[in-house]
C-alpha cells in the first residue's frame, strides 16, 4: 500500500477520532453529576430500567441537574444494579454503589446530589484511589481480574460509538488496514491466541490455513451462539462492548481476504441482537464499515443472523447447516469449514472472545500478549461464575491462575459457612471436579489433564448439600435433549445413560449399574461424530471418578448423602425444639401435610408430604425444628391425634 493511501487512511480515522474525543471531553467536564448504570441483561433483570427512571423522576422533580449515561455489564452481576456516582462538587471521588433499588436512586439524588451526603452504608466502594472512601481496587474482586476483552465493559455506552472510539476503539483497525495481510495473520500466530470458543484451536494457524486457500470469496462468522447453562460471557461482551467484537471481525476478514461477515448469534439474546445491530449500522455510518473502510480498498458487510436455540449449532459445521436454512446438523470432517463451508466457499469462525482479543494484540503487540497466562495458553480467560458462589458474575483472568484462586479469592469463596463440595467446568460437556483439583491452573491443558475442559467458559461451583448424582442426572438431560439425533452412539446412548441415572436418583439403582455408565459413556466418547456427543458423558465420568461413594450410596443404601434427591429424602419435626402453636409451617404446607399432635406441636404426614421443603424456610431460625434425612425409612414416628385419626378415617 502506498504511502498516500496510508495518509488517507490515517485523516479518514483522525476526523472520526477528534470528534470521538471532542463528545467525550464535553462529557467530562460538565459541571454536574453523571450517573453510570449498567444496562446489560443482567441489571436489568434486577431492576436497572426502574432504577434509572427513578433517578431520572426524582432529578425532574427536585431540580436537579445531573447527566445519565447508560453502560454495559460490569461483571459484577451479584452487585447489580450497579450505579457510579461522580458528583464533582461533593468533593468524593467517584463512587460504586451496588444493589441499587429505585427507593436508593430516589434517596442519593436527594442527600448525596442535593445534599452532599453520599450515605456511606449503602457505598461499595471508590473507583478510583483516594483518601475519603476505600477503593474498589483494594477488594481481590476487582484487582485480581486482568482485563483484555472486558476493559471496557462497564465503562462505555455499547449504544454509542463515539464512547468506544474516544477509548482508542477501532485504532487497531485503522494500524492494520495500513499493514499487509500476511504481517496481520503472523502478529496472530505469533501472540499465542488460542479460541476461546472451547476446543482451543490456534487462532493464528486457523487464518493462515484460510489464508492459503485460494478463492476470491471467503466469509467470517463469529461464532455467539452461546448455549451453555449458566454461561452468558458472549452475550455480555455483546451487550456491552459490541464494537471490539465487530474490530476484530473486520482485521480478521482483511486479514484472510473476506468480504462477507456474519454474526450468528442466538435469538434467545433480543438485547445483544439489537445492540450488535445497531452496531452495524453506526459503524457503516462512520465509514468503518462498508464500501471502502477509511479510504483504503478494503471492502466488507457484516449481518446478524439469529439462531433457533438449538446448542449443537455451537458446532461449526452445524451453524453452517443452520444459516443455510437446514436443520442443524455436524458433518463430517474434513472438508474443514476454511475449505469448504457456508455455502461451499471458505469460511472462517471464531468465537466472540476471540475475535474481542484481536484488537488489543495489534495495538500493544504479540510480545505483550505472550507476557499474559501461561506458554500454551498465553492470554486471559473469561468465566462466568454461578451457584454457590458469593460474588458470582463475570471474571476475566490471566491462564494459569488456580481453580482455587478463583473461587475463593476472587469470588468470595462459598456463602453461608458451606463446604466447597465441586465446580463443573466447561458447561454441559465439562468435567465435575473435586477439592482435590482446587490447585490445578486455569488453562487448556490443565484442565483437559483433570477430566474437564475450558469449553466456552462456564463455571457452576457447588457446595456441601450438592448431589454429584443429580448434577450427572441434569446436564445429561440437557445434553440428551440437545442432541441432534443424527449418531446413533449420541441419540440412543445419552438416552440410556439419562435413564439409568433417573433411577439412581429415585432409588432403584442395580448392581451394574455404575460399570454400565462408564463402558455406556465411553462408547459414546468413541462413536460420536462431533463434540456434543463426545464430550456428553464427561459430567457422568467424573463424578463417578471423584464421587464414587454417593453413586453406590444411592445404589446400596437408598440414600443420597447431600439430601437433595426427593425420591430419597424426608422431612420430619424435632418435637423438642418444635414450638407449641406456632403454625409457620402448616401454613406454608402447599398439601396440608403438616398435623398438629396432642400436645399442639406439628408432625409431617409422609403420605402427603411432596418434599418441597417450603416447611424448613418457613420455620423460624429461633426454633429451627425441621429435619431431613435419607432414607426417609429414618424419619422418627409421630402420632397423630385420636380426633384426626377418625377424622381420616
Amino acid at each position: 500500500m502506498s504511502l498516500n493511501k496510508h495518509n488517507h487512511i490515517d485523516q479518514a480515522f483522525a476526523l472520526i477520532h477528534n470528534e470521538a474525543a471532542k463528545r467525550k471531553d464535553a462529557f467530562t467536564r460538565a459541571k454536574v453529576p453523571k450517573i453510570h448504570i449498567c444496562m446489560a441483561t443482567c441489571g436489568i433483570a434486577s431492576g436497572a430500567i426502574e432504577t434509572k427512571k427513578a433517578f431520572e423522576e426524582t432529578l425532574a422533580e427536585r431540580n436537579v441537574e445531573a447527566l445519565i449515561h447508560t453502560t454495559g455489564c460490569i461483571g459484577h452481576c451479584y452487585a447489580e444494579p450497579v450505579v457510579v456516582i461522580d458528583h464533582p462538587d461533593s468533593g468524593f471521588p467517584p463512587i460504586f454503589y451496588h444493589e441499587v433499588t429505585p427507593g436508593k436512586a430516589k434517596m442519593l439524588v436527594k442527600l448525596f446530589l442535593g445534599g452532599g451526603d453520599p450515605r456511606f452504608e449503602h457505598v461499595y466502594g471508590a473507583t478510583i484511589e483516594n483518601d475519603l472512601i476505600p477503593s474498589v481496587t483494594e477488594f481481590s474482586r476487582f484487582n485480581r481480574e486482568k482485563r483484555i476483552v472486558m476493559e471496557k465493559c462497564g465503562q462505555i455506552d455499547p449504544e454509542n460509538i463515539y464512547d468506544y472510539i474516544a477509548a482508542n476503539g477501532y485504532s487497531a483497525l485503522a494500524q492494520a488496514l495500513k499493514l499487509d495481510p500476511d504481517k496481520i495473520v503472523k502478529e496472530v500466530e505469533l501472540s499465542g491466541l488460542r479460541g476461546r470458543g472451547g476446543a482451543g484451536f490456534p487462532t493464528g494457524r486457523k487464518w493462515k490455513l484460510a489464508r492459503s486457500v485460494a478463492d476470491p470469496e471467503k466469509i467470517v462468522i463469529c461464532n455467539a451462539d452461546e448455549g451453555d447453562p449458566g454461561a452468558y460471557m458472549d452475550r455480555t461482551i455483546l451487550e456491552s462492548n459490541p464494537h471490539q467484537v465487530l474490530e476484530g471481525m473486520i482485521i480478521c476478514a482483511y486479514a484472510v481476504g473476506a468480504q462477507k461477515a456474519l454474526v450468528y448469534v442466538r435469538s434467545e439474546y433480543p438485547l445483544a441482537v439489537k445492540i450488535v445491530t445497531n452496531a452495524i449500522q453506526q459503524a457503516k455510518e462512520l465509514g468503518l464499515l462498508g464500501e471502502r473502510i477509511l479510504g483504503s480498498d478494503f471492502d466488507l458487510e457484516i449481518d446478524v443472523f439469529q439462531g433457533s436455540g438449538a446448542f449443537v449449532c455451537g458446532e461449526e459445521t452445524a451453524l453452517i447447516r443452520s444459516v443455510e436454512g437446514y436443520r442443524g446438523m455436524p458433518r463430517h470432517r474434513p472438508p474443514y469449514p476454511v475449505q469448504k463451508g457456508l455455502w461451499n466457499k471458505p469460511t472462517i469462525i471464531n468465537n466472540v472472545k476471540t475475535l474481542a482479543s484481536v484488537p488489543p494484540i495489534l495495538i500493544r503487540g504479540a510480545t505483550w500478549y505472550r507476557g499474559i497466562g501461561t506458554q500454551n495458553s498465553p492470554g486471559t480467560a473469561i468465566f462466568s461464575i454461578v451457584g454457590n458462589v458469593v460474588h458470582a458474575g463475570l471474571v476475566e483472568i490471566p491462564m494459569g491462575v488456580s481453580l482455587r484462586t478463583l473461587i475463593f479469592d476472587i469470588c468470595g469463596g462459598i456463602p453461608n459457612n458451606k463446604k466447597f463440595k465441586a465446580v463443573q467446568i466447561g458447561g454441559p460437556s465439562g468435567g465435575c471436579l473435586s477439592e482435590d483439583f482446587l490447585d490445578t491452573p486455569i488453562d487448556f491443558d490443565s484442565l483437559t489433564q483433570a477430566g474437564a475442559m475450558m469449553g466456552s467458559g462456564g463455571m457452576v461451583v457447588m457446595d456441601e448439600d450438592t448431589c454429584m448424582v443429580e448434577v450427572a442426572r441434569y446436564f445429561l438431560d440437557f445434553t440428551q435433549k440437545e442432541s441432534c439425533g443424527k449418531c446413533t452412539f449420541c441419540r440412543i446412548g445419552t438416552y440410556h445413560l439419562l435413564k439409568i441415572l433417573e433411577r439412581l436418583t429415585k432409588g432403584e439403582g442395580q448392581d451394574g449399574d455404575l460399570k454400565l455408565l462408564e463402558t455406556l459413556s465411553h462408547d459414546i466418547k468413541t462413536g460420536s461424530l462431533c463434540g456434543l456427543g463426545k464430550t456428553a458423558p464427561n459430567p457422568v465420568l467424573t463424578s463417578l471418578k471423584y464421587f464414587r461413594d454417593e453413586y453406590e450410596a444411592h445404589i446400596h443404601e437408598k440414600r443420597c448423602p447431600a439430601l437433595m434427591c426427593r425420591p430419597l429424602i424426608a422431612f420430619y419435626f424435632d418435637l423438642e425444639l418444635c414450638a407449641r402453636g406456632c403454625d409457620a409451617c402448616a401454613t406454608c404446607c402447599p398439601v396440608d401435610a403438616v398435623f398438629t399432635t396432642s400436645n399442639r406441636k406439628k408432625g409431617v404426614d409422609q403420605e402427603l408430604c411432596v418434599k418441597c421443603g417450603e416447611c424448613m424456610v418457613a420455620c423460624p431460625p429461633e426454633y429451627d425444628a425441621v429435619r431431613k434425612v435419607s432414607p426417609p425409612e429414618l424419619v422418627p414416628v409421630t402420632e397423630k391425634p385420636p380426633e384426626k385419626k377418625a377424622k381420616e378415617q
